[in-house]
Parts: C-alpha cells; sequence; structure tokens
C-alpha cells in the first residue's frame, strides 16, 4: 500500500534552502556549447557538490528537520551509493549514527565512499532491498528511516535546484531531470510550479530501464524489469503509487535515451564542457542532444540537470575510448 506524500510548498522549499545553504554548494549555471543554432542548453552541475551528487540537498534538509530524540538511535536509508552517501556525510556532520542498506550490485566505487563517510553498510540482495524502500524501512533495524525520494523533506531538498535555475535563467523554458525514484523530477518541478514558473519540466530515463515511461503509457504504475548498464542510478521495478500520483499532474512527459546515446553524452561532457558526469547525470544530455526536435512545444532554454559525477574510473575510462562498459 503506498503512503500519502504531499508536494512541497514554495515556502518548505526556502525553509529548506534556508537550513541546508551553510553546507551545500550553490552549483553554477553554465552553457554547454553545441552548433545547435535552435536552443541554448545549460548544465547545473550538482557533480561539484561535497559528495559528488545533488543528494545531499535532500538528506541534510530531512535530517536536519529531524527533533534530537529522532536522531537518538542513528538514521537509515536504502541507496545504491548516493543517497547513502548523502546520509553519511550529514551524519557524521550531526554526530549521529548511520546505517546503509545497499543492494549488492551497487558500484563498489560508491560503497566505499560511503564506507569512508563512517556509515555502516549492510549489503542485501536487490529484492531485499527494493523491499526495504517499498516498506518504508525495516522491522529488524533501530533508528530513524531516512526515504531516498518518496519524502517531502527529502523533495523539499531537491526542489531548492529549481529556486536556483529560476534565479540564474529567469526565461528557461525546458528542464530535463534524471528520473530514479522521481523525487529530484518531482521536488524541482513542483518548486517550478509553485513559483508560476512558465517551464516544462521532462524526466530522463535509460531505455531497458524506464518505469516512468511503462507508467505513462499504461496510465498506471507497472511492474518493469530494468536492465543492467553503467547508468546505474536510475531505474527501478517501477514507480511507487505516491511518486506517481505527484509526478502525473508536474511531469511533462519521460525521454528515453539509448545506453549508446548515454554514453556519449558522458564523452561530450568530459571533452568539451571538462565535466565528469555519472550515466544518470548525462542522461538529460543525452536527451536534449537526441530528442528536443520532436517534442510538441518549442524548447529554447534547456537546463540539464547534471545530478552526479560519481562514476568509476575504469567505467569512465572506458567510455572515453569509444566503447560501452559491461
Amino acid at each position: 500500500m503506498g503512503r500519502a506524500l504531499t508536494a512541497p510548498s514554495l515556502q518548505d522549499v526556502r525553509d529548506a534552502q534556508a537550513r541546508i545553504a551553510d553546507t551545500v554548494l550553490r552549483t553554477p549555471l553554465v552553457k554547454l556549447e553545441t552548433d545547435d543554432a535552435d536552443r541554448e542548453i545549460y548544465l547545473k552541475l550538482e557533480n561539484l557538490q561535497p559528495i559528488g551528487s545533488f543528494k545531499l540537498r535532500g538528506a541534510l534538509n530531512r535530517m536536519r528537520s529531524l527533533s534530537r530524540d529522532r536522531l537518538l538511535d542513528g538514521v537509515y536509508t536504502a541507496s545504491a551509493g548516493n543517497m547513502a552517501q548523502g546520509v553519511a556525510w550529514a551524519a557524521r556532520e550531526m554526530n549521529v549514527a548511520a546505517t546503509v542498506v545497499v543492494p549488492d550490485t551497487a558500484p563498489r566505487a560508491k560503497v566505499d565512499a560511503v564506507a569512508r563517510l563512517g556509515a555502516r553498510v549492510v549489503p542485501v540482495p536487490y529484492d531485499e532491498w527494493w523491499r526495504t524502500m517499498r516498506d518504508f524501512g525495516r522491522d529488524d533495524m533501530k533508528g530513524t528511516f531516512v526515504h531516498p525520494f518518496a519524502d517531502s523533506d527529502v523533495m523539499a531538498g531537491n526542489g531548492t535546484i529549481a529556486l536556483e535555475v529560476l534565479e540564474d535563467l529567469p526565461d528557461v523554458d525546458t528542464i530535463l531531470v534524471p528520473w530514479g525514484g522521481g523525487g529530484l523530477t518531482c521536488g524541482i518541478a513542483a518548486t517550478a510550479h509553485a513559483a508560476g514558473a512558465k517551464v516544462r519540466v521532462y524526466a530522463c530515463e535509460v531505455a531497458g530501464a524506464a518505469p516512468l515511461a511503462a507508467a505513462l503509457a499504461s496510465g498506471q504504475p507497472v511492474p518493469v524489469t530494468p536492465g543492467r548498464s553503467f547508468v546505474d542510478g536510475i531505474g527501478g521495478r517501477g514507480v511507487f503509487p505516491e511518486v506517481w500520483e505527484l509526478a502525473r499532474p508536474l511531469i511533462a512527459g519521460s525521454l528515453v535515451s539509448t545506453v549508446e546515446q548515454v554514453a556519449d553524452a558522458v564523452r561530450v561532457l568530459a571533452r568539451s564542457a571538462r565535466v565528469v558526469a555519472e550515466g544518470a547525470g548525462a542522461a538529460p544530455v543525452a536527451a536534449a542532444r537526441t530528442q528536443l526536435a520532436s517534442l510538441a512545444s518549442p524548447a529554447k532554454r534547456v537546463v540539464c540537470i547534471i545530478s552526479g559525477g560519481n562514476i568509476d574510473a575504469n567505467v569512465l575510462a572506458t567510455i572515453l575510448s569509444g566503447a560501452i562498459p559491461d
């Protein structure tokens, strides 16, 4: 059964912005030089956050919103990497214990980073990891569960990205956001809507692991069997019902790129913009390079949310060599 989930208000997001301002970097918005004369493409560089990912925004806002009593037994989350680092970073700063439930397929580089931040890592089979998120926690763990995406405080923290984009580029008409669990896309879209901005927010997914596209095609969340690729930060077994209810009126659609297109976007970012992005972070650039011309409404000023840069060095080297990682 789903749980009620409320989109953050504009005041919630502004409160989050003040709550996390002393730690979270206000990331730059830089123009991507292209040969496309029809539009301008900008990069919102969340890969420059202290943990290399936007996830610090939501994790920190959620944890700083908790009372000290709620923190006595520590916190835990379920994450394949970036939210795990966000929770671990915030817990270290706040001097509370943190545990992270990770799928046993999680990238080694991300798991090692979590351990270095001082969190206890609990690897479990993928099914058990997914169930931890679906059940909003585990009966065998102490502490407060910090959901990686289906949480209003987490979404409010994510929504601070939209505030920065709207301040830096008021006439933006299209924002492209990686779709993992939906917390980033919904947080940004809800904030833009609440601020009265005339902007369309599109979710960006990868072929073979596109649960939102499947839900939009069916008119409701449906189970999917995600394929594995180097694009490990997005894709899942389906859209959570409570997230679906938020996403339907907020999201303009899903743009699905191939794994090859995402790899090409990683190369373009590294070679042309000197930006290191993980697969999920490059997905919006893949969509911007291949799919904007097909949209019903023209996209003239486009912002791509580069959600993270935590890519394994060997994977990056393989991509830059022109190949696709296994």
